[in-house]
């Protein structure tokens, strides 16, 4: 069908869904017809009219600059995902290095204070007081963290957002209400259960849609080195507690 058939004496009178229709349809009409380009005007931001291969060019410069916000802002990420990997490279080699739960936090400490610029991180470990009495680690019993944290003591990957206030008060207690958004990584691994947390006074730090893959290798690390240091300073605690009867 030719545009002169669909006006024809036998056709209702030609629309412009008519039209539509048929270049939609014949998306080659412009090439046997390429002057109709230059003549064809299209009202412009300016208020001046243009041709309609101006308004193409308008209208590919508009989504050149699109492509390149976008590749700017993969570029971005890219960055700092590998300014993430190069510092929990580093927290995760010192980790390995460390020879007691003291020692663990000091690392852990060091690097979310200085590398990742956060002011608060804690680890919570699920057990009892008096099986494991740990200075600088929070221990709460199984019941209790789920009372307060809810789903989040069954969570298997990291969790990154905003949290209640009982959470919060939970997982940080000596923040004294400043963390309003979190990264909650679960520790689990030889009868370990508990959780590392990083918080931020920023409530946009920690994204819902942030990645967890760097946050994943620290919970494996942790899972695996805490169990043989907690058995460790459990029977060192026994130990004492043998040498004060004597």
């Amino acid at each position: 069908m030719t545009l002169k058939d669909v006006s024809s004496e036998n056709q209702p009178t030609l629309t412009e869904q008519d039209v539509v229709e048929y270049l939609r349809t014949h998306s080659d009409f412009f090439i046997d017809h390429e002057y109709l380009l230059k003549e064809i005007k299209l009202p412009h931001q300016s208020g001046k009219a243009i041709s309609l291969a101006e308004r193409q060019v308008h209208v590919f410069r508009e989504q050149r600059d699109d492509l390149q916000h976008e590749l700017n802002d993969l570029l971005d990420i890219a960055k700092q995902n590998d300014q993430f990997f190069d510092k929990s490279k580093r927290l995760l080699m010192n980790l390995i290095e460390a020879q007691s739960l003291d020692e663990v936090m000091i690392v852990v400490e060091d690097s979310v204070h200085n590398d990742f610029g956060l002011k608060f991180c804690s680890m919570l470990l699920f057990g009892d007081k008096v099986e494991y009495p740990i200075s600088n680690v929070q221990m709460v019993s199984q019941l209790e963290a789920e009372a307060t944290l809810g789903a989040l003591t069954e969570s298997k990957k990291a969790v990154c957002g905003r949290f209640t206030e009982d959470q919060l008060t939970c997982l940080f207690p000596s923040a004294q209400g400043k963390v309003v958004s979190a990264a909650i990584i679960p520790l689990r691994g030889n009868n370990l259960q508990g959780m590392f947390s990083l918080g931020s006074e920023d409530e946009n730090y920690f994204e819902s849609s942030m990645g967890s893959l760097f946050l994943t290798y620290i919970s494996d690390t942790l899972s695996r080195l805490l169990p043989p240091l907690l058995q460790r300073e459990r029977a060192a605690t026994k130990a004492e507690d043998v040498a004060s009867l004597l």
